[in-house]
């Protein structure tokens, strides 16, 4: 089905590999639309209720495949027909994200675990903001995430200078959710992903669309969202399952729905 990215679904979780381990998993216009269309993919399905987006190979993702810009290039064409549409499916995808980044996470390809909900990064990964070294803007929504995780004086600095965050650095920022060792990152992730996805699925989506209403909204005008959002969630499944397993004093069991 796919070229660029290997799909497979397994226990609730949706793995989307980038699969272009010679070029260190290089964005081409392919890759781009690859990873919208499996995000998409896993959005619609109700068996999936958790994605995770990582790298074969040594890398997570160098950023854009230098051997396919040219001179004549329009980088905002490019963005508007490539790389805008992978991000605004990740923004509308209501299910959990999580970024196991397994090596170097470049330019777009730093923007792309930003977009994520969780970062759970290798001991040996590392970020860089390396637009900058090209003479370009980061992009991707880079800015637009990377802001609200550090701050606009840390992103300045961090896009500016175009330095090489370690992972452990990168943790003390606030950029990742966790450091694990490389040997220890296919177990840990996979063990936070069966996490989420035994958790109630629609409430997850709701939190990530409130949490866009915050960014974007008046206090007035997000507690009428707030009102609406909660009038969804307390007619799901999982809301009712919830409340009967407190008062049977179990563990509840969600279903996503």
């Amino acid at each position: 089905m796919f070229e660029t990215i290997r799909y497979e679904v397994k226990d609730g979780v949706a793995w989307i590999r980038l699969n272009r381990p010679d070029t260190l998993n290089a964005f081409i216009a392919k890759m781009n639309h690859e990873i919208k269309d499996a995000i998409e993919e896993s959005s619609i399905h109700n068996d999936v209720r958790c994605i995770v987006i990582t790298g074969e190979g040594r890398a997570f993702c160098s950023g854009q495949d230098l051997s396919e810009v040219d001179e004549s290039m329009d980088h905002g064409q490019v963005l508007r027909e490539h790389y805008g549409p992978m991000m605004l499916e990740m923004m509308k995808c209501e299910k959990p994200i999580i970024a196991a980044v397994n090596g170097v996470a470049a330019g777009a390809g730093f923007s792309l675990t930003l977009a994520c909900d969780f970062r759970i990064a290798s001991e040996k990964s590392s970020f860089l903001n390396a637009f900058v070294h090209v003479g370009l803007i980061p992009d991707s929504g880079n800015l637009y995430y990377l802001t609200r995780l550090v701050g606009k004086a840390k992103a300045a600095e961090l896009s500016i200078l175009g330095e090489k965050i370690p992972a452990d650095q990168a943790m003390q920022m606030g950029l990742v959710t966790k450091v694990v060792s490389a040997d220890a990152l296919q177990s840990e992730v996979e063990q936070f992903a069966l996490r989420l996805a035994k958790m109630p699925t629609k409430a997850i989506g709701l939190i990530k669309r409130h949490l866009q209403f915050a960014d974007e909204l008046s206090f007035e005008s997000y507690l009428e969202k707030e009102a609406d959002g909660q009038r969804a969630a307390g007619r799901t499944a999982d809301h009712r399952e919830g409340v009967h397993a407190f008062l049977e004093k179990r563990k509840p069991t969600f279903t996503g729905r």
